[in-house]
């Protein structure tokens, strides 16, 4: 995935609900571990910062909503699995095809993979960032067990190695089929707890201007200042916008080993929202071996767990 913001859209499915938390506390004991992360590639472009935050030059522009398309720039997701049965174990199948119908075999690897999916359910509650396998004809699969019936959309992303290539995301509807009960989406919030840790969000989602969004990440009351890399970085946020699923992802300024960023507990991110709008954001972080997420709803114009409206009252 490109550094930086990319501008998609997406979705389609795996398990992953998250819950609202409680704030991060100050002036207690911090939680360590005694190994030191591995030194990593980096895979940003901005400046790092001691906290790991990206630069925060705003853009002269922001760029059109991108992903929405099954076919761009030459190439097509074909998705060999466009239909499966709720909570049972089935494998993912896709292939990436040229122009000319082949399957495209040779990519350039981008945060330690070849390609990254991302599936997500329409009502944003459920989210996987995936890496699946390739087999040497081009097919891609992962098995997955998608937790209920409905809409899914699954997004592939990926740099072709063909000369001139550009890092793309195709999309394709996936559906679920199983009854089918709607979920509302989360309310906004600037906390949110996951698998035992705490994640606190401070910042603003602006559209059309770049903005800091700062996580910080705690377990038991004590900040966690020994995260591992993932992917070659501390963390990886996605936003995904309510409606269309159009969607962006950032990672935040500075790499692990780089002797300036540190492990946490906090991450920063720059990001431009495409529009204003309310956002599910996805948080993947490492620690202990294990990767996990945490999600928060936002509303873009406002700071973070606040919605604001159209005449820039907030509520």
């Amino acid at each position: 995935m490109k550094a930086g913001l990319k501008i998609t859209a997406f979705a389609a499915a795996l398990a992953a609900t998250f819950g609202t938390a409680y704030g991060v506390g100050r002036g207690v004991d911090p939680v360590v571990a005694d190994e030191a992360p591995a030194r990593h590639d980096g895979h940003s472009e901005e400046s790092p910062t001691p906290e790991g935050g990206g630069g925060h030059a705003g853009h002269a522009s922001t760029p059109a909503a991108g992903g929405l398309q099954i076919s761009e720039g030459g190439y097509t997701l074909d998705l060999r699995t466009p239909r499966l049965a709720a909570g049972q174990p089935t494998d993912l199948r896709f292939t990436i095809r040229d122009g000319d119908g082949r399957a495209v075999t040779a990519y350039r690897r981008e945060h330690d993979k070849e390609l990254h999916l991302i599936l997500a359910s329409r009502d944003l509650v459920t989210y996987r960032h995936l890496h699946p396998t390739r087999a040497a004809d081009g097919t891609w699969s992962i098995p997955v067990n998608l937790p209920r019936a409905g809409g899914y959309r699954v997004f592939a992303d990926f740099t072709p190695e063909a000369e001139g290539a550009e890092n793309l995301t195709l999309g394709a509807d996936l559906a679920a089929s199983g009854p089918y009960e709607p979920k509302d989406l989360p309310a906004p919030g600037a906390t949110a707890r996951t698998d035992g840790y705490e994640v606190e969000l401070d910042g603003k989602l602006r559209p059309g201007t770049a903005g800091e969004l700062k996580l910080t990440v705690s377990r038991d009351g004590r900040p966690v200042t020994d995260l591992q890399p993932y992917l070659g970085a501390y963390g990886h946020l996605v936003a995904l916008r309510s409606g269309d699923l159009a969607y962006l992802h950032v990672h935040p300024g500075g790499e692990p080993g780089d002797g300036v960023t540190r492990p946490g507990p906090g991450i920063s991110f720059t990001a431009t929202a495409p529009s204003s709008g309310t956002y599910r954001l996805f948080l993947d972080f490492k620690h202990e071996g294990s990767v996990h997420t945490a999600a928060f709803t936002v509303r873009s114009g406002g700071p973070a767990g606040t919605e604001e409206s159209a005449d820039g009252h907030r509520h």
